[in-house]
């Protein structure tokens, strides 16, 4: 059987330009979140198929990469269900398993703490521009901060690393899950409606506010509840009068404070930004993930067309491996999209130091290739970057090819 050259689908291999933007990236992201106090952690790559499976993570838990049993707990003979056979999965996100970190270390951890987390992920996912099976993610998260600071050092961080990144005129889009309870609530929905009332508004960006209306009465909804909760989206703002009109308009079906903290993140935030971007109040924001508990906000960019990004706060998902809740908040960056963005730009990684090429004569000796490689000990010791080649017939094409690589100085060394 002929082995296959190309990677499996929806997973790809990565070339030297991309990885050199990849790992600038990376470096960007340890070096900003680094000065708002994030400290990095690593988790492993399986998790617990029972963690996997535990209905937090909403349509993810469909896209499972699943490990069979292994040795003699494998019995296929004898099982009856897919839990007969399976006791892992790949982990399709790392909230997950950060829950599962932290309460197993909290301990040995710092209150509040604050954990920078990358790491591939994996989602039996249908592939599209910017999406794979498998991906690099990268979380921040505060642990045991119950107050909207979290929120706000979330999004300053997240938007302090885009600017650098040079991207801007982008928005944070920000609603909260109590504020679509609230007006769910008020609209006539029973509490059993909510999650697929929800479902069906997350795709107002993609459907309109027609084809919402549509669907929530195809669906069975009584028409009052549905033109109720139609209305009160054609009437709302973007901005903190929205945040305002909505409180006004839900009066006791919304929880208090609710809509004071959403204020506040956004006032606090708009006056603090280092990047050139925009902070609205999206009030059908919903975010899939049935985990999230309080503010969720997503990173929209025209340059994507869609999300490159998001979080919100999940202070119930940790209680289910403690017995015990601990406030949670967290925000994830699209690092596959941001990637892709950067080579459609044409992205030039900013150099760093300098960067040399020596050119050795094929004809060269061993003294000669010795006195070359002192050289290039020098060079690398004071932070010069220096690729030692062979020096080709078609050395023309060769020179070439090294300063499309980056190295502006060439060096070369000829036998005597």
């Amino acid at each position: 059987m002929a082995l296959k050259k190309k990677p499996t689908t929806g997973m790809k291999d990565i070339l030297p330009e991309e990885m050199e933007i990849r790992d600038y990236v990376i470096n960007q992201i340890k070096e900003t979140y680094k000065t708002f106090g994030f400290q990095s952690i690593e988790t492993p790559c399986v998790e617990h198929i029972e963690n996997l499976n535990s209905k937090q993570g909403g349509e993810n838990e469909k896209l499972i990469f699943k490990i069979l049993k292994r040795g003699q707990k494998l019995n296929l003979e004898s099982a009856q269900t897919e839990m007969d056979v399976v006791d892992g999965g790949l982990r399709y996100d790392l909230t997950v398993p950060l829950s599962r970190y932290y309460a197993n270390n909290a301990a040995a951890l710092p209150n509040p703490f604050k954990a920078l987390q990358m790491g591939n992920v994996w989602r039996a996912d249908r592939p599209q521009r910017g999406r794979f099976r498998q991906f690099m993610q990268c979380d921040i998260d505060i642990l045991g901060e119950p107050t909207y600071l979290a929120e706000i050092e979330l999004i300053l961080a997240t938007t302090t690393l885009l600017g650098k990144l040079d991207f801007n005129h982008f928005t944070i889009r920000i609603n909260d899950r109590k504020m679509l309870k609230g007006m769910a609530k008020y609209c006539g929905f029973s509490e059993e409606e909510y999650d697929d009332v929800f479902i069906v508004l997350d795709k107002m960006d993609k459907i309109g506010m027609e084809g919402v209306e549509k669907e929530l009465l195809e669906a069975g909804y009584a028409a009052d509840s549905v033109a109720k909760c139609t209305d009160l989206f054609r009437s709302v703002t973007n901005d903190i009068a929205g945040v305002r009109y909505m409180k006004d308009t839900l009066g006791n079906c919304l929880d208090e404070g609710v809509a004071e903290n959403l204020e506040t993140i956004i006032s606090t935030v708009g006056a603090l930004k280092s990047a050139d971007f925009n902070i609205s109040f999206d009030a059908t924001l919903v975010r899939g993930m049935s985990y999230y508990t309080g503010p969720i906000f997503e990173i929209s960019m025209d340059e994507f067309g869609g999300s490159v990004g998001g979080g919100g706060r999940y202070d119930e998902m940790i209680g289910k491996f403690t017995g015990n809740d601990t406030c949670a908040c967290g925000f994830s960056i699209g690092f596959e999209r941001i990637v892709m963005l950067l080579l459609e730009r044409d992205f030039k990684v900013p150099a760093a130091g300098a960067r040399k090429a020596y050119l050795i004569d094929r004809k060269a000796d061993s003294d000669l290739f010795r006195k070359v490689m002192e050289k290039a000990k020098a060079e690398r010791e004071q932070g010069v970057y220096v690729n030692i080649n062979r020096m080709k017939k078609n050395k023309k094409f060769q020179k070439e090819q090294l300063m499309s690589e980056g190295y502006t100085e060439i060096e070369e060394f000829f036998a005597d």
